[in-house]
């Protein structure tokens, strides 16, 4: 009942999928219902269009009206039945019971004879399916096939259809062997290390010491565009909920933090507190933001699309068009414009976006030099990025996609480049 909840916020009200998770597993109380329920509800989304397919061939005619829910209990069942290792018995017997539950007594018949047909044919109407075509939207598909190509389109959409493993970032970077021995994990190329085993964050050991945190491997790669901070002033713009701060923070920068949203800067005084690292910390909007003194880096994590984070928000998918890509990108611009003028001259200015999307990346990039903004891609080199020569673009840029490092898992997309000012 909590998934089925969490499933139609998502689906009808356009709920993100955290908040949903959040509001509807207060009522589970067991750590292993928590987790069924987080579990359930991602994987039904990330396959909601294999999983529509398959309904379609055993239901003829969807339910209409207050019995339009069966669709998404049929759903939640489906994923059960072909991507979970759920005992089919009991994948029908709740799927049936929520049909009960949810009023509708009279359509108890219909949904066992589906799930009982899932149950004996799905698996093989799945494998003739077009999976990662059908799990991607038309403008996300017809935008990466232009950009990346068919083949590279194909295997991001793969890669986004698969559980992430979870990243973390170390106070003491030269720690990770230590780290990866003690959590069961391995040390990535870039330092990051990534667990091989689920469980409970809070329980870890160094989280109540504060020694690591969570993120992406590629979310720590633009602050290494910045090279040795140490001692030099950095602003982190658009900052909570803070794993760059922090990034900067432990190497020895004097970071400012700045983000105009109240609620996610508490967590990023949060995440400062458990690790025990040292921000100044600014409510503001960085568009009309004038600092006393300019600095030494500018590290602009811009608000975009996220489309490079499929992997763990699917709901994007569900949630995010074409139009909001026209009215993200102007506000790119202007963060832009407003991020140039707070760079000392010689000093550098990192544009980075979890999105990807050119229209958020190389093409604001464009856009900022052709309206003479006075700065200079400085590009990266293999050094700075060992394992991830492959991610520096022909331009000069970090492009990173899901479907690099599977030998590793993957990683989310990036897009970032540095940005040197001459006056």
């Amino acid at each position: 009942m909590a998934a089925l909840a969490a499933l139609r916020a998502i689906r009808h009200d356009a709920t993100a999928l955290q908040d949903a998770l959040g509001a509807t597993r207060s009522r589970l109380k067991e750590t292993r219902d928590r987790a069924f329920h987080h579990q359930l509800v991602m994987t039904t989304i990330r396959h909601g269009g294999e999983i529509e397919a398959v309904l379609k061939v055993f239901l003829q005619r969807k339910p209409k009206g207050r019995a339009e829910i069966i669709i998404d209990i049929l759903h939640l069942g489906i994923a059960q039945v072909l991507y979970l290792d759920v005992p089919v018995y009991a994948a029908t017997s709740t799927t049936v019971d929520l049909v009960r539950h949810s009023g509708l007594a009279g359509h108890v018949k219909l949904v066992n004879a589906i799930m009982r047909r899932v149950v004996e044919k799905g698996s093989g109407v799945l494998e003739k399916l077009d999976a990662p075509r059908l799990n991607t939207p038309d403008w996300l598909w017809h935008n990466w096939s232009a950009a990346y190509g068919m083949e590279t389109c194909r295997a991001i959409a793969q890669a986004n259809a698969c559980e992430p493993d979870l990243d973390l970032s170390l106070k003491e970077i030269n720690q990770g062997p230590d780290w990866a021995e003690k959590l069961a994990g391995n040390v990535l190329p870039n330092g990051s290390v990534r667990l091989n085993s689920g469980g409970q964050i809070e329980a870890l050991d160094g989280y109540k010491e504060g020694l690591w945190w969570v993120q992406d491997a590629a979310a720590t790669l633009p602050v290494t565009l910045l090279g040795d901070v140490s001692g030099l002033s950095v602003v982190d713009l658009c900052a909570a909920p803070g794993g760059k701060t922090m990034q900067l923070a432990s190497a020895g920068a004097i970071v400012s933090a700045l983000d105009r949203s109240k609620k996610r800067l508490k967590v990023l005084h949060r995440n400062l507190y458990r690790t025990h690292l040292k921000a100044r910390v600014i409510h503001a909007d960085a568009l009309t933001w004038n600092p006393d003194e300019l600095f030494d880096g500018v590290l602009l994590d811009a608000p975009c699309s996220a489309t490079g984070t499929l992997r763990r928000h699917p709901d994007i998918a569900l949630h995010k068009s074409q139009q909001d890509i026209i009215s993200l990108t102007a506000l790119q611009d202007d963060l832009i414009d407003a991020a140039c003028k707070m760079v000392k001259p010689g000093g550098l200015l990192i544009y980075c976006t979890c999105s990807l999307q050119p229209e958020e990346g190389p093409e604001r990039i464009s856009a900022a030099l052709e309206r003479g903004l006075p700065l200079e891609i400085i590009p990266p080199t293999p050094n700075e990025f060992p394992g991830l020569s492959h991610a520096i673009t022909p331009e000069g840029a970090l492009r990173t996609l899901p479907s690099h490092w599977p030998e590793y898992g993957g990683l989310d997309g990036f897009y970032a480049v540095r940005l040197k000012k001459s006056v």
